[in-house]
């Protein structure tokens, strides 16, 4: 594995409008163009580019297609990647996205998800262009003879050789960036683009060549021409006869119940519970790691948790989570498949799992490999035997992508 050092530059990728003008049946970014979404076609070519934090700003419940595509496309840089929920305009996702940078980020990019065919080359133009004091974006001329109208009435031209079309990519110092968003926060006043948001705070902005192919999609007719222009480089580069299938995703489901009655401390998601009940089982217990692992299993077709740690297999007597997980990854590993995220819901009356529930989520993300893991619980109202208090259920999901061989072996 090749070790990437830690970059001084960030993308913000801003994938969190609704796309009411396009009409796609999904929020803009997650619509698609072939057999792939705008975002994973526009973070295609973010990751073409030199190595950079990349940060996916999403819509709200869309955080889990988001780091679905983040994955697949970033490959061996998955660890320069994150997913953020975006706000209620353009300026408030920015705005998370820029309060997700590292500490060792020096220059940021703010790209549309939008503009899915901008290529790697103009990203990387941007980023070399900045400097400490300047932001810079992408434009293009203005071809078409422009009118100055009054009503229907046309007063006067307008002089396109003063006007160009802003494109994405737009670079700043991180620095000025945040100073000028905390400005424009202050004074209550929301900008078209990051670089009039940038100029507004009395910061200069250059421009550099952009290109056709970074257009926004906005409209069906904007989609339809995508559509046309992947067909083309399709057929140009002869992929349609000699390229492997596209890589798959798949989803499993797993659940587990274990009783309260063990020996020794409750272990429950990853973690230890001192002065609680703990659960029986053949290792620890863990209902949450085992509903999991059931999970990851079935979505690969490795059969389930029995067939791989049960009691056939005592070395996993008494074993917990980051145990059962290393495994189960490596099982999927060898099968050709990676682990997109895993989401698990616990019921039970106890523990009050809210306050431990970041501390859980990252030490089976670590046993995962660093995938997203995230923990819900709930009580049943006093129903069943977790109302009763006699014991805990899990139900978990997983989402995993599989590599070329997979995609071979279903094509």
């Amino acid at each position: 594995m090749t070790l990437i050092p830690v970059p001084d530059t960030a993308i913000i990728v801003v994938a969190a409008g609704s796309g009411t003008r396009l009409d796609g049946g999904a929020p803009k970014a997650f619509v698609g163009i072939d057999a792939h979404s705008i975002l994973r076609h526009a973070l295609d070519g973010v990751f073409a580019s030199a190595p950079a934090q990349v940060v996916v700003v999403a819509p709200a419940g869309f955080e889990g297609d988001a780091e679905a595509e983040l994955r697949v496309a970033a490959g061996d840089r998955s660890d320069l990647g994150r997913v953020v929920t975006g706000g209620g305009t353009r300026q408030q996702s920015v705005a998370a996205g820029l309060a997700a940078l590292w500490g060792d980020v020096r220059t940021v990019l703010v790209h549309d998800a939008a503009r899915a065919l901008t290529p790697p080359e103009v990203i990387d133009a941007v980023r070399d262009a900045v400097d400490a004091e300047t932001g810079v974006l992408p434009t293009l001329p203005v071809v078409d003879t422009l009118k100055r109208v009054d009503g229907d009435a046309v007063v006067g031209p307008i002089d396109r050789s003063e006007l160009a079309a802003a494109q994405t990519p737009q670079g700043f110092p991180r620095a000025l960036l945040e100073s000028a968003y905390e400005r424009a926060l202050d004074e209550g006043v929301e900008y078209t683009d990051d670089a009039a948001l940038f100029a507004a705070a009395g910061h200069p902005v250059r421009h550099i060549t952009g290109s056709p192919r970074a257009f926004k999609i906005t409209t069906p007719a904007d989609l339809e021409r995508t559509r046309h222009l992947l067909a083309e480089r399709t057929v140009a580069t002869g992929a349609t006869t000699d390229s492997p299938p596209p890589p798959v995703s798949r989803v499993g489901i797993g659940t587990d119940v274990h009783a309260f009655g063990g020996d020794g401390s409750l272990w429950l998601a990853g973690l230890e519970w001192p002065d609680e009940q703990p659960l029986s089982g053949h290792s620890d217990g863990d209902a949450v790691a085992h509903a999991i692992v059931d999970a990851l299993l079935g979505a690969a077709g490795l059969g389930d948790i029995g067939e791989h740690f049960g009691t056939a297999h005592p070395e996993y007597a008494g074993a917990h989570a980051a145990v059962f997980l290393a495994r189960t990854r490596e099982l999927l590993a060898d099968a050709g498949f990676a682990i997109g995220n895993v989401s698990a819901q616990l019921q039970g009356n106890r523990p009050r799992f809210s306050a431990r529930r970041i501390e859980a989520e990252g030490a089976l993300s670590a046993a995962l490999g660093g995938a997203p893991v995230s923990i819900t619980a709930t009580t049943t109202d006093g129903l069943g035997f977790t109302g009763r208090g006699e014991g805990i259920s899990v139900t978990a999901i997983a989402m995993i992508h599989s590599d070329g061989r997979q995609a071979e072996k279903e094509s």
